[in-house]
This record gives structure tokens, C-alpha cells and sequence, in this order.
């Protein structure tokens, strides 16, 4: 009989390793996102000019908080694996060893099985040495499907790690962009402050020698002066604000250094292209984003795990079976044990919940509330993206105009500054003129620079709203 109850322990034993399956995420490679090394700065150097694209690129490679995010994804992954070990038996193995004292009153209320079944109802020792050693394995056959819903729950939420850090990824690429178009601007400030200096550098010059001719005044020599200082202070702060927006952008992009290297320089605005002057087409933006964006999709997955949550709740209302099997042995004085002293048993365990306080219940109703709570998420992400949506293409439509009105007005002030200086250099029109036609055209190039900029960014924007973003940019090998 010992034999036999042996041969049924080791069946107990291989068969759910012959009928287990594989966790699907075990195959995919993602795991590999929890032991890779974090890395604090890009593989690859800087370039000498940076666009937006390797900007974004490279902030996809080493910027630490997407780091953590990845992180967080291979956690749900381990989870995954986690719910799939319930389907797996149990294996314990116990070993103790004791020192018994036996009661020197024969008439003593605690039995000698008490201390040592092997000398249960044999004359007593004053005390013995017991050693005792078993091997238990359990394996639940049936536990009211609460296995199947633990295992979608925990899936749900993988793909739902999954969608947070793409989530991470676009808000990083929306982040990067006003990074950079904000250094982009503070450089084209800069351009505008140096042209500005130069033009009354060039007047001052003139001013001098008019001056020592004896045909202009001191007066027109001191302004100019003022304004080539002024045009210097501009340029100082607009370094200052290139310098700042560096250190942003650096910060984004992992770099340990904390800022971009000397040699390296955002690239300076280029023309117009007929891609930014085109309308935005909200309607197929806002079905694009319901249908992709990261977390709108974490959203729902979030909501099917709480349903799932809901049915492992209810689940416990459910009875459960276990097969169970132990090899047991035990020996005095001496541990060192022999085939004859184990024996073995297997056997079947059904449990019943019967009464559990209410817990259940309660726990039932948590469960169903999460799944309500989940449900709102899901509309409260739908709707944030429509208005993102909204606001992003009320922007373009805005900067479009802007940008038209801008270029046409920095046109009319260059020419009106041009022949203001022509008429100053031949007399007929007066300094505080030629000075404030210079106002002028440095405003109307700075407005023109912003609005240039903010057409752009806007175009982001949308971009990031709808979740195309994601597709514009080379990504790392990375995705969990």
C-alpha cells in the first residue's frame, strides 16, 4: 500500500508539468527590461546641429523617468507569470529535529504520542532525540474559475503597463518639443538682437564721422550708442534664455551633463513648408485618437481588469478541490532515515466556503465599484483627448493666420525701415524716426519668429493628441 500511494505521489507530481502551458509573455523579450543596465545618457554623441527628430530620439533612449516606466511594464509582465504559477502545484519540504524530555509521572494527562509517535505506547525513556522530515504537495484541481480571472486581470493589466509607457513616451515627445522650440526661439531672439546691433553699429559709425566733419551733432551719436547697447542687452538675455532652455531640453534627453555640449546647437528655423499651412482635418484626428492613443487604450484595459477583478471576486463564493499527496517519516535517535521509515499518502480536499463574516460580500462590492470607477476613467480619457484635439487644431488655424499676417507685416516694416534710412542718410528724416522704424522691424521679426514657432509647436500638438507623435520618431528598442 505504501508503494502504491508512492507511484500516485509521483503522478501528482508530473502531471501538471506535463499539461502546463508556457505564459505567453515568458516568450517575448521584454523581460529583458528589468535586468538591462539603466543608462544615463544617449548611445549615440551629439551632433553638431540638433533637430527636433534626434532630440526626441535620443530623449527616448536615456530619459530616466521613461526608464521607470519601462520598468513599471516588466513589473505587470512578472505579474502575468505570477498568475500563471497558481495553475502549477505546491511543494513544501519540512526537516526538525527535537530533543524530548518525557514526564516523569506515568499518570500525566499528555499522552507519549504527544512527543514522538514512533514511541507511542512503548515503555518511556527519561528523553530522546526525534528527528522528523515529509514532503507535501498540493495541486488545486477547481477553485471556481478564480485562476482564469487572476490570469485576465493580471494580462489586462500588462497590456495596460504596456499602453502607460507609451503613455510616458508621448508625453515625453510633446515635452522635448517645447523644450526645443523654446531654445529654438530664444536662438532666433538672439539672430534678430545681433542684426539689430549690427544696423546701429553701422549708424553710429556714420553718426562719428559726420560728426567730426562738423555736419551732425553729438546728440545723434549718443543715441545710437544707446540703441547698440540696447540691441547688446538683447542679445545677452536672449542667451541667457538659449542657455536656460538648453538645460531643459538636456534634462529631457538624459543627459548627465545637464546641458548640451558647446559644440552642438539647435538648427536654426527654416522655411515654411506647405505641411504646416495645410488644414487640420479634426474629424479623422479625433477617430484616430480614440482608436490609438496610450491612454485612452490603458484606460480600457484598465476597465476589462476590473471586470475580471469582479468575477475573481465571485469566484470565492465557489467551492474548491485539491489533490493533495505527503511522504512522512520519522525516527529517534538517529537521523539517519531509511526507505522503511517514510510512508505516504495521497489524497482529494473539497472546501466549501460556508460563512466568512460578510467579507466577501463586501469583497464583491469593492470589486464592482472599481469596475465603476474604471468605466469613468475610460469616458474621462475619451473626452480629454476630444478637447485636446479640439484646442490643438483651434491653435494651427490661429497660428496660420497669425503667421500670414506676420510675414506680410515684418515685409512692409522692412521696407518703411529702408527708405526711413535712406531718407535719414540724405537728410530729410529725423533720428527719432529712423529709430523707431528700427523698433519696428526688430518687433515685427521677433512676432514673426514666434509666430513661425508656435505653428510648429501647435502642429506637435495635434500630433500629440491624436498619439501620431509615436510614429514620427525612430524608437528605441525598448517597447515592453
Amino acid at each position: 500500500m505504501c508503494k502504491e500511494s508512492g507511484r500516485l505521489f509521483l503522478v501528482l507530481l508530473m502531471l501538471p508539468l506535463m499539461t502546463a502551458r508556457i505564459p505567453e509573455a515568458s516568450a517575448a523579450g521584454p523581460a529583458q527590461a528589468g535586468s538591462e543596465t539603466a543608462q544615463t545618457s544617449p548611445s549615440s554623441p551629439l551632433p553638431a546641429v540638433l533637430d527636433l527628430k534626434t532630440a526626441q530620439r535620443m530623449a527616448l533612449e536615456a530619459n530616466p523617468s521613461l526608464g521607470a516606466a519601462r520598468a513599471r511594464a516588466a513589473q505587470a509582465q512578472e505579474r502575468v507569470r505570477q498568475a500563471w504559477s497558481r495553475y502549477l502545484p505546491r511543494l513544501e519540504g519540512s526537516a526538525d529535529a527535537a530533543h524530548v524530555r518525557y514526564p516523569e509521572n506515568p499518570g500525566t494527562a499528555l499522552s507519549l504520542s504527544t512527543f514522538s509517535p514512533i514511541t507511542a505506547g512503548l515503555t518511556p525513556k527519561d528523553r530522546e532525540d526525534v528527528y522528523h522530515a515529509a514532503l507535501n504537495a498540493t495541486l488545486t484541481l477547481f477553485d471556481g474559475f478564480q485562476r482564469e480571472f487572476a490570469l485576465a486581470a493580471s494580462r489586462f493589466n500588462e497590456k495596460g503597463g504596456q499602453a502607460a509607457y507609451r503613455e510616458a513616451q508621448r508625453l515625453l515627445l510633446a515635452a522635448v518639443a517645447d523644450s526645443y522650440f523654446a531654445a529654438q526661439l530664444a536662438q532666433e531672439r538672439g539672430v534678430i538682437a545681433e542684426a539689430d546691433e549690427a544696423f546701429n553699429q553701422r549708424q553710429l559709425q556714420d553718426a562719428r564721422a559726420r560728426e567730426a566733419l562738423g555736419a551732425g551733432s553729438l546728440s545723434d551719436v549718443l543715441n545710437f550708442q544707446v540703441q547698440v547697447n540696447l540691441a547688446r542687452a538683447q542679445k545677452i538675455s536672449a542667451a541667457q534664455e538659449y542657455r536656460v532652455a538648453l538645460a531643459g531640453l538636456a534634462a529631457l534627453m538624459g543627459l548627465a551633463e545637464g546641458t548640451l555640449d558647446e559644440r552642438t546647437e539647435v538648427a536654426p528655423l527654416g522655411d515654411v513648408s506647405d505641411a504646416l499651412l495645410k488644414r487640420p482635418s479634426v474629424a479623422d484626428d479625433i477617430a484616430y485618437a480614440l482608436e490609438h492613443r496610450p491612454d485612452i487604450l490603458q484606460a480600457r484595459f484598465g476597465f476589462q481588469a476590473a471586470q475580471a477583478n469582479v468575477g475573481s471576486a465571485k469566484s470565492r463564493f465557489a467551492p474548491s478541490v485539491n489533490l493533495f499527496g505527503t511522504i512522512e517519516g520519522s525516527k529517534a535517535n538517529s537521523a539517519r532515515m531509511t526507505q522503511d521509515d517514510f510512508g505516504s499518502s495521497v489524497g482529494i480536499a473539497v472546501i466549501v466556503p460556508l460563512f466568512s463574516g460578510g467579507e466577501d460580500v463586501f469583497r464583491v462590492r469593492e470589486a464592482q465599484h472599481a469596475r465603476r470607477e474604471a468605466e469613468h476613467k475610460v469616458q474621462n480619457a475619451s473626452v480629454d483627448a476630444v478637447s485636446q484635439v479640439h484646442t490643438a487644431a483651434a491653435q494651427i488655424l490661429g497660428a496660420q493666420e497669425q503667421l500670414r499676417l506676420q510675414e506680410a507685416n515684418a515685409a512692409i516694416v522692412r521696407q518703411t525701415r529702408d527708405l526711413v534710412a535712406k531718407e535719414y542718410a540724405a537728410g530729410q528724416a529725423s533720428l527719432v524716426r529712423l529709430t523707431q522704424a528700427q523698433r519696428d522691424l526688430v518687433q515685427a521679426q521677433s512676432q514673426l519668429a514666434q509666430a513661425r514657432i508656435f505653428l510648429e509647436n501647435a502642429w506637435v500638438h495635434l500630433h500629440a493628441a491624436t498619439g501620431r507623435i509615436l510614429e514620427q520618431v525612430d524608437m528605441p528598442d525598448k517597447t515592453p
